[in-house]
């Protein structure tokens, strides 16, 4: 086999580059690396070959038998040294792709370079081949290193190549564009003429690193440079634009598209409709439609079942039925996930009976649509339909072990158990294996009932099996079971599904933690709170407080902070009833800094205790001479009508002790602009401060000021005393 390039890319005299043999390259693309010589007698052959018949030709075939990088080297550059021997386009070339096809970058620009300074005849072809060669077998290191050195030998790369290079830098994975501009930029330092399919690269290495105002530019540009769109350029700019959610602008594009009288060829339809579709633009995705029906183009499967999808979705049944209609005249009889689409559409509708003439007529033998049509049919309350439809596709052998499922989990679902058993013998008779989903619906239709020991024995059948509930009936299970306390039988179910990795409903799970918290099992509560995080189980704030309040209540309040810093790792939220457990808890223990610092908090965070539990919380700080320390928390709660009489009585008190006379005399103000009376205590005591103050102000100034409105008042209490 040869590797021929496109007759279209070169003239006449670059065709003897073009044929080398596909085995050769193969060979070299498996040489080794270059290594130092462990055995010399291959190379000392072929020297002594060369020294009698040094030619060109013979020096290729030499290179070409030589597996050896390094031996290859030396013998092209012995060659070289020969007085009688010059090197010709031809052994340039097969020395260079030699190295190029091992990867030896470095050493092939050397190479390369003396290539292009020698300026034998061919030079230009055999670069031009080069590149060509090493973009097909994705080299393009190597093929820019040619490029490089071709230009700066004076050479020119026509134009082909350079759109090769670009087409190869764009749509690899990596889709390097650095790469690509540098090339761009050789490309003009050349002189050489972009074409559509050069600017059109541009664009698509602009659109895939989100510069699609850049793409847009040269778009705007392209007739400066001579070029006109083609359908590869519409395509590349309004999948630009809809990918980076610029739908509107894609529209824009599309309609410039129709103005020039673009014709769209099918690889545009194919990607673009589809992405039409999914931004639910199903205008422009049906005119773009219309105009692959109106022309030559042959539509294929896949464009209908994207638009017969978005149909669907927009629930536009009958556009759906017509296009599934003409793909089976087209002879493209729609796939079974078409119909499942199809068959949702008619559910969400409430067309069950149409639905069943549908599939009927169409002669559908799939089991993925009839079943969506069951459980439509139980969803809209059509049991009697749907069981006659099941029995007609279990008579055609159409009806598999979901089909059944889904009828008897219904029953058990609407606490009909004894019809589903019915359904579940005729299911057997009919020799359709259980799975697990037909014990997960059973277990579900027992617990609805309140039969826990049967569904625990289902459970138990389970187990031995090895396999697992779904989702809904571990919840109902277990949330059951903690509703009648039976912990030990909840933990074993809990116990097993975390194994597995199972999840739980949240509600469900708070449930099991509660029961388990009520008969005092906190340790195992806690370690059953940890196996949730490791099961993804979502916990309520809830779950929280109750592991909390037995900790509280178990006076076990040592290891609140060890559990409140296991809540904070896995991201809990923190709410009222957290804070007050974690300050009650603190108090007990006599742990006055972090009272401070989780009062200070809750405060912060907005969240205010119940007026008991408040004055609780400040009677603590009080005792411990701690208000000064939640100043800023009292400033946030004395705003508002959160404090009562007794607990300005309080703070008052406790700051005059503390020595904060002013903010006690603030919180005097705040509470007599509230028509409170302080009582004889607190009144004592700040009698007492301002008598202090009075006579140390007496002794200062002879001619002192009027006093605020908290002295006047107990100055008047003391009267001429």
């Amino acid at each position: 086999m040869a590797i021929k390039l496109p007759s279209s890319a070169y003239p006449t005299r670059f065709l003897r580059w073009v044929y080398f043999s596909s085995s050769c390259i193969a060979d070299i693309s498996e040489t080794p690396e270059i290594v130092k010589l462990k055995d010399s007698s291959e190379f000392d052959q072929n020297l002594n070959f060369l020294r009698n018949k040094l030619a060109p030709d013979n020096l290729i075939r030499v290179l070409d038998r030589t597996n050896d990088l390094n031996s290859a080297v030396r013998i092209f550059k012995w060659a070289s040294r020969q007085k009688s021997f010059h090197h010709t386009s031809n052994t340039y070339y097969r020395i260079i792709l030699k190295l190029g096809m091992a990867g030896k970058i470095v050493e092939m620009r050397d190479f390369c370079e003396n290539m292009a300074k020698d300026r034998c005849p061919g030079t230009e072809e055999a670069l031009v081949t080069l590149v060509h060669t090493f973009v097909e077998h994705c080299r393009i290191e190597e093929a820019i290193t040619v490029l490089v050195n071709m230009n700066l030998g004076g050479y020119r790369l026509p134009i082909e190549a350079f759109n090769a290079l670009l087409g190869a830098l764009v749509g690899g994975k990596g889709r390097e564009f650095q790469k690509a501009l540098f090339v761009y930029k050789e490309m003009v330092k050349a002189c050489v003429l972009p074409t559509v399919d050069t600017l059109n690269c541009l664009m698509e290495a602009l659109s895939a690193t989100n510069q699609i105002d850049l793409a847009l530019d040269q778009f705007r540009r392209m007739k400066n440079k001579g070029c006109n769109p083609n359908s590869k350029t519409f395509e590349i700019l309004v999948k630009g634009l809809i990918e980076n959610g610029r739908v509107d602008e894609a529209a824009i594009i599309l309609e410039q598209m129709f103005k020039v009288q673009c014709q769209p060829d099918l690889s545009f339809h194919t990607c673009i409709i589809p992405l039409f579709c999914r931004e639910n633009k199903i205008e422009e995705a049906v005119k773009l439609f219309k105009m692959v029906k109106d022309s030559d183009l042959e539509s294929d499967s896949f464009i209908y079942e994207v638009l017969v999808r978005c149909f669907c979705n927009n629930l536009q049944l009958d556009s759906a039925v017509a296009l599934i209609n003409e793909m089976i005249d087209s002879g493209m009889p729609p796939k079974h996930y078409v119909l499942v689409d199809i068959m949702n559409c008619f559910c969400e509708l409430g067309k069950i009976k149409e639905a069943i003439v549908f599939l009927e007529n169409r002669q559908v033998h799939e089991t993925a649509p009839f079943n969506i049509l069951l459980e439509g049919c139980c969803n809209a309350g059509e049991i009697l339909a749907a069981n006659v439809l099941l029995e007609r596709i279990s008579e055609r052998h159409i009806a598999d072990c979901q089909s059944w499922n889904i009828l008897i989990r219904w029953f058990c679902e609407n606490e009909d158990i004894k019809k589903a058993y019915t359904l579940l013998g005729r299911m057997i008779k009919s020799f359709v294996i259980l799975d697990c989903a037909t014990y997960s619906a059973l277990v579900v239709g027992n617990c609805r009932l309140g039969k826990y020991e049967e569904a625990m024995k289902l459970f138990h059948q389970i187990c031995a099996r090895c396999w697992i509930l779904d989702f809904a009936s571990y919840s109902e299970l277990v949330g059951g079971l903690c509703d009648i306390k039976q912990s030990e039988d909840a933990m074993e179910v809990f116990h097993y599904m975390s194994m597995k990795r199972c999840s739980l409903h949240s509600l469900a799970f708070y449930k099991l933690i509660k029961c388990v918290c009520n008969s005092g099992q906190i340790k195992e509560a806690i370690r059953l709170w940890q196996l949730a995080y490791f099961c993804a189980i979502s916990c309520c704030i809830a779950t929280h407080t109750a592991i909390m309040q037995e900790l509280l209540r178990s006076r076990r309040a040592e290891d609140m902070l060890a559990f409140f810093s296991q809540m904070l790792m896995v991201g809990s939220n923190l709410d009222l009833e957290v804070y007050c457990i974690l300050i009650q808890s603190m108090s007990k223990q006599n742990k006055i800094k972090e009272c401070v610092l989780f009062f200070n908090t809750m405060i912060n965070e907005g969240l205010i205790p119940d007026p008991d539990q408040l004055f609780d919380q400040l009677s603590f700080m009080a005792n411990h001479s701690q208000l000064s320390m939640i100043s800023s928390a009292i400033d946030r709660i004395s705003g508002g009508d959160i404090l009562n009489s007794a607990m300005y009585g309080l703070l008052i008190a406790g700051l005059l002790k503390e020595g904060r006379e002013h903010e006690a005399r603030r919180l005097l103000d705040s509470m007599l602009e509230k028509g409170w009376v302080p009582d004889a205590t607190t009144h004592n005591l700040l009698i007492g401060s301002d008598v202090r103050e009075a006579m140390s102000q007496a002794m200062l100034f002879d001619d002192s000021a009027s006093l605020d409105s908290v002295s006047n008042i107990l100055a008047e209490g003391l009267g001429d005393t």
